[in-house]
């Protein structure tokens, strides 16, 4: 789960980060009241979406007095921001941060996450803050200093100045680095955070070290342990059809091609979208239905798919290990006849009940491609798309 910026820094101010002074604004004159809480001569006008790249986007703004708060918060509420995370289409910007300006000497980059080679959180640190790290990860990997963080041990101290060191710190900014770095990953670790990312850190010229932004996303499976956090969530921000699908517990997610894909098992549905690749098609979605698919879930599952402008044909690939082949087949026809599919279906069942399921989709009058194998069930889906 994502949550905007000021809530990320909402976090860490518990866990003694230190973030600028702001407050979240809805309207034109809550960002002209914030401004006037804060006080002070330069404010900044940030809009609060979920994706980077704002300032880029004309997201982030300076405002040198109380009427160019007003003025800069009129131009980005309301606006659609694109930016090279959101895609095209952009995001609406419907909330704002407000914060102090600062006295920046130097921008830093901070991330931790975990490292699923050496199953182990990485803290990562670089000069090279403001700009985009992946594009700094590419060309000047050597410019990203790392630390793996052993889950029995946790994060040291040698590691955070080891950290300050390369990162070129020194006196104040030395020790306030550090005891950033380890206050921000006792944040991480007790909100089971998936990703903390500060981009940039700044180093100011009295030696503060704050986040001047704030990335957190959380692991959806500990959320349960976080209601506090489960609170943040902003449904605005996601993609409609995921948050559809979450109500039905299906697990979904959007992509670019035009072949709806529903399968059962998570392992399954990245095979089945690799040989539509193969075959030369594009996968329109990851939907996993789960083990235990019912006539409900892929009917549920049907609906999702097909509210895709996109989708110009669905492969259904079932293997009938906990669920039956016949009950899946029972839920397809009954599926496929109340929400009026009016494209390709091609289906593929293997497994437990396997033959009676051939023999439901057979009577069922229904014009359903049935397929022997995965190839084929790519190869017969591409070829519907084309005819």
């Amino acid at each position: 789960m994502k949550i905007h910026e000021y809530q990320g820094k909402e976090i860490l101010k518990k866990f003694n980060v230190p973030v600028p002074q702001g407050g979240v604004a809805f309207t034109v004159d809550e960002a002209v009241k914030a401004a006037e809480r804060i006080g002070g001569k330069v404010w900044v006008v940030k809009a609060q979406i979920h994706a980077g790249g704002r300032g880029k986007g004309g997201g982030v703004k300076l405002a040198r007095s109380i009427e160019e708060v007003r003025q800069r918060a009129s131009e980005i509420l309301g606006m659609r921001l694109v930016t090279h995370q959101t895609g095209p289409e952009g995001r609406i910007v419907k909330r704002l941060l407000i914060e102090q300006g600062m006295n920046i000497a130097k921008e830093l980059y901070v991330g931790i996450t975990l490292d699923r080679a050496t199953s182990q959180n990485v803290v990562m640190a670089s000069t090279e803050g403001g700009v985009e790290i992946e594009k700094v990860a590419e060309e000047s990997p050597e410019k990203i200093l790392k630390e793996y963080v052993h889950p029995s041990i946790g994060f040291g101290q040698f590691q955070a100045r080891k950290l300050c060191f390369g990162l070129g710190l020194t006196g104040d900014a030395f020790k306030n680095g550090a005891k950033f770095l380890q206050a921000l990953y006792k944040a991480y670790e007790a909100t089971d955070a998936s990703l903390a990312e500060i981009n940039p850190l700044v180093i100011t010229q009295e030696g503060q070290v704050i986040a001047l932004d704030a990335k957190m996303n959380f692991d959806d499976n500990a959320l349960y342990r976080h209601p506090d956090i489960v609170e943040m969530r902003d449904i605005d921000e996601e993609e409609p059809l995921e948050v559809e699908a979450s109500k039905s517990n299906l697990n979904y997610i959007k992509l670019d091609g035009n072949v709806g894909c529903m399968v059962n098992g998570a392992g399954l549905a990245m095979g089945t979208m690799d040989i539509i690749k193969l075959a030369g098609g594009m996968p329109a979605n990851f939907l996993d239905v789960g083990g235990g698919a019912s006539a409900e879930t892929v009917e549920a599952g049907f609906r999702i798919i097909l509210k895709d402008p996109h989708v110009k044909a669905v492969l259904i690939n079932i293997f009938g290990g906990i669920v039956r082949c016949d009950r899946v087949a029972n839920g397809v026809v009954q599926a496929a006849k109340n929400v009026h599919v009016n494209v390709p279906i091609v289906i593929r069942l293997a497994g437990t009940n396997a033959d009676l399921a051939a023999e439901i989709l057979k009577k069922s009058g229904m014009t359903f491609l049935v397929a022997d194998s995965l190839k084929d069930a790519a190869e017969k889906v591409t070829k519907a798309i084309a005819a």
